[in-house]
């Protein structure tokens, strides 16, 4: 199924020893589809969707054809914690998550009852591959004194070994609390968003020191540079980017975050810092609005990613249509690994559902099946 498709080199991030050398990974690259192709595989996959009692659920970065399938057949576009839990409050006996496989792991995590198909098991992330399990593992016994908190970003075994998984919309909000406890915080595994959540809360935080390939690119000069051409834009930021791009930022916030953003402002043209996938969802919430892909190229940049996942692009219409109809690429989690990791992830949503509880309660039934909406990742 994966023959013939061309491989892309990747470097990325992996800590060592206190300190951060350059590891290589590799992605393929998607066949695109003829337009007579590409009619007949949302047909097929719609399809298959059906028969095999299956849901699609994406991720905002990934191909727009699989972002706007998945809602036309009932299924959900949106971040990594929200795909899984639709996934596992939808009836659906099956979930295809299109996206990177540490998804798919959490999807896994909170519906292990389900099979949980994805278009290619290879498709990863950087921070995911910057933090094995073993070397997490022993950074933490390094440290026992530290409350471990991990970023939904990571496999199910480095969940696992976590007191606290948190997302980039209420990371801040769950470091704030435990340092108001007096804990101190060992943080894995995004340096940038630990350092913005660090400065933001004040806490005593030890930082593994990894990135993501695509965030990390965005370069502060040149973000400077275009806001000089649109000095009436206001600008989108990821907290996995740098300090020096978030510095400059109008609004910092998770995707889902950037999204209500930039439907809500009172603004016109905004400069968006986060993997460009987002911009398909972001243009069809609020039309009439231009987006602008913050600059990844220039004096001080490589373009090494293009504002875009390369593992994300590995989800494709042909790959999403050949797991449907051979039920191949399932993600297993191994159940004892599972039930330990799924203790960190429920401890972040007991956190949420308090804090939404204090802020504002109700008995409406279908206000509150929106409870956790917005908290979600990358």
């Amino acid at each position: 199924m994966q023959q013939n498709l061309a491989i892309k080199p990747i470097e990325y991030e992996h800590p060592q020893e206190g300190g951060s050398c350059v590891a290589r990974a590799w992605a393929r690259t998607p066949e695109t589809p003829s337009a007579e192709e590409r009619t007949e595989l949302i047909a097929r996959i719609k399809r298959l969707l059906k028969e095999r009692d299956a849901v699609l659920v994406a991720h905002y970065y990934v191909d727009a054809d699989l972002q706007d399938l998945a809602e036309a057949t009932g299924g959900c576009v949106s971040d990594s914690l929200e795909m899984a839990r639709f996934g596992r409050d939808h009836p659906a006996k099956t979930l295809v998550v299109a996206g990177v496989r540490f998804m798919g792991e959490t999807a896994k995590i909170l519906s292990p009852e389900k099979t949980i198909l994805m278009p290619d098991l290879d498709a990863t992330c950087s921070l995911d591959l910057g933090c094995p399990a073993d070397e997490f593992a022993a950074f933490c016994d390094q440290h026992p004194d530290r409350t471990v908190v991990v970023y939904a970003n990571t496999s199910a075994a480095v969940k696992a070994r976590a007191d606290w998984m948190v997302t980039s919309a209420i990371g801040l909000d769950i470091v704030k609390h435990l340092h108001e406890q007096g804990k101190k915080i060992l943080w894995a595994p995004d340096k940038h968003l630990g350092s913005y959540i660090q400065k933001q809360t004040g806490a005593d935080m030890l930082l593994w020191q990894g990135s993501c390939l695509v965030h990390d690119e965005f370069k502060g000069v040149e973000l400077d540079l275009l806001k000089a051409e649109y000095p009436h834009a206001k600008v989108l930021v990821h907290p996995e980017s740098p300090s020096n791009v978030v510095e400059q930022a109008d609004v910092v916030g998770s995707t889902s975050q950037l999204i209500k953003a930039a439907v809500e402002m009172d603004a016109d043209t905004f400069i968006v810092a986060t993997d460009n996938g987002i911009l398909h969802k972001m243009r069809a919430a609020a039309p009439g609005k231009t987006f602008i892909e913050a600059p990844t190229a220039g004096n001080s940049a490589t373009c090494k990613s293009c504002a875009h996942c390369p593992w994300m692009a590995m989800n494709g219409l042909k790959n999403l249509a050949d797991v449907l109809e051979n039920r191949g690429n399932e993600i297993h989690v191994d159940p004892a690994i599972g039930k330990e990791a799924v203790n960190s992830i429920n401890r972040m949503l007991d956190f949420a559902a308090a804090k939404k509880a204090k802020v504002a309660p109700s008995a409406d039934l279908a206000k509150e099946g929106a409870l956790f909406k917005g908290i979600g990742p990358a």
